[in-house]
């Protein structure tokens, strides 16, 4: 039972009982209750911003993981990305170098990958920049991996005809000149026989007498016949594919037709002294890709050790060339 109040009354010097109204017992219960109402709003509110709710925590711990693992998954994209890259120079160094391939542009092996919304969805992940990152490093190891199995395919097709590639290359001499002292010239500078200038020789001049037979180096095919009274004359052009031509100057006469098939040791010309030169001889070159590259260095096939060493010593004498 609540305890009674009472009021002092100066006039009639006593304590008189204070009576509560009805209406002020109501307004005083619905104080109390908005004032606990409100302490317990802010208590929640307190307790909310310093304590996280249990699904709130396990949200928190989920991201955490997440994070954890894409940092984990960046570590291995770095592992994956360097065995990439040795696979890379491999292919580029030695894989193309025996096939006598041109190693892969690195515009192709840094090709990108388009369409910059694909990431949008990644924006509202709980880190999208590293995320983001993350997407972008796989989408392009991925592109790089396609581009080199790619290339394996290449190789791949590159070794199965292999034996065909070899005999294609130029490996032997265009003429059946054992006595090697009569090679006239080498690739290098050398002194111009008719300007008498220090000019540059593409090529290997062979000295023989007219009418000695002239042999394909390689299997092919004849690409163009020249029939003229300047430069190297009457000559002929071999098609090796996989980049490789050979070219054959100041031919007297032909055998062949353009367009024919030939083998590696087939006749297909005579030496002869047509053309910018100066006495019967066979001027040879080898094209590779283009580019004009020493032939001494393409006859593996034909010669001994000492032979071969005893031609690169008279090639690179310097004198002067018949053409």
């Amino acid at each position: 039972m609540a305890k009674a109040k009472y009021k002092f009354n100066p006039e009639s010097l006593s304590y008189s009982r204070i009576e509560i109204t009805f209406r002020q017992k109501v307004l005083k219960v619905i104080g109390y209750s908005m004032v606990f109402i409100v302490i317990s709003i802010i208590g929640v509110l307190f307790y909310t911003f310093l304590f996280d709710s249990p699904e709130v925590k396990g949200l928190k711990r989920q991201n955490s993981e997440l994070l954890v693992s894409v940092e984990l998954f960046n570590k291995q994209l770095d592992k994956i990305t360097m065995t990439l890259q040795d696979m890379q120079r491999r292919d580029d160094n030695l894989y193309r170098t025996i096939f006598e391939a041109e190693p892969l542009n690195s515009s192709v092996r840094e090709a990108g990958v388009g369409g910059a919304d694909r990431y949008d969805e990644l924006q509202k992940m709980a880190d999208p920049k590293l995320v983001t990152q993350t997407a972008k490093r796989l989408d392009k190891i991925t592109r790089k991996i396609v581009i080199q199995s790619k290339s394996y395919d290449e190789l791949t097709r590159m070794a199965m005809s292999k034996e065909k590639m070899l005999a294609s290359i130029p490996a032997i001499q265009p003429i059946s000149n054992k006595d090697l002292t009569r090679t006239a010239s080498g690739w290098g500078f050398r002194i111009h026989p008719i300007y008498k200038i220090r000019k540059f020789h593409y090529g290997i001049d062979f000295t023989a007498p007219t009418g000695i037979e002239v042999y394909a180096t390689g299997d092919g095919t004849i690409e163009r016949i020249e029939s003229s009274q300047r430069g190297y004359g009457n000559c002929i052009i071999v098609d090796h594919g996989y980049g490789m031509k050979t070219l054959y100057g100041h031919l007297s006469g032909f055998t062949v037709k353009q367009g024919q098939k030939v083998n590696r040791g087939d006749v297909i010309a005579f030496v002869g002294n047509t053309g910018l030169s100066t006495s019967p001889h066979l001027h040879y070159e080898v094209l590779r890709n283009g580019e004009k590259v020493n032939p001494i260095n393409y006859f593996f096939n034909d010669l001994t050790a000492e032979e071969y060493d005893k031609m690169i010593e008279i090639s690179m004498s310097m004198g002067q060339t018949f053409d």
